[in-house]
């Protein structure tokens, strides 16, 4: 195996084991990184064993899997009748969230959704369903973002083994 092989190999791993991660982690585009992972992996075969068509199926259900993510957070906001200030707030509760670690990146959404609707509103129902509205949006994202992710994983490897 050459040097060129060698990091390609290198870079797959990299980019496969960040793009799981991505998978649960709001901020990272997992389903993408996987992608890249994939492709470097198919590359350092030569294409050899996954070919024009795996590769344009793992594009698209990467792709797929990246929009559902955004659509989950804002239907989830969207349901439960939270303002767009509750979704922005949810979106900066995620990025803050990370750097709290796990604690975080659960509770920051919340938080952030029931600050953005404590801006527009005063009843605390409305603000406690907006915070769940987009932590729910959230788990189902990272739900559909993980089940996908795995079936991309799983057709390279059935694909690769056929």
């Amino acid at each position: 195996m050459d040097f060129g092989a060698i990091a390609l190999w290198f870079f797959s791993a990299v980019f496969m084991v960040a793009g799981l991660a991505g998978l649960i982690v709001p901020v990272i585009p997992g389903p993408v990184m996987l992608l890249a992972g994939l492709v470097l992996a198919a590359w350092a075969e030569q294409f050899v064993f996954i070919g024009p068509w795996i590769i344009a199926v793992l594009t698209v259900l990467a792709l797929v899997a990246h929009a559902l993510d955004f659509m989950a957070g804002a239907a989830g906001v969207k349901r439960f009748g939270a303002s767009r200030s509750a979704a922005a707030g949810a979106l900066i509760g995620a990025t803050v969230g990370l750097f709290f670690g796990f604690f975080g990146i659960i509770a920051g959404p919340f938080i952030g959704a029931v600050i953005g609707e404590m801006s527009v509103r005063r009843d605390i129902r409305a603000i406690g369903i907006a915070g769940y509205g987009a932590w729910m949006g959230m788990v189902i994202g990272i739900a559909a973002k993980v089940a996908i992710g795995f079936s991309m994983i799983g057709i390279f490897v059935i694909a690769r083994l056929w």
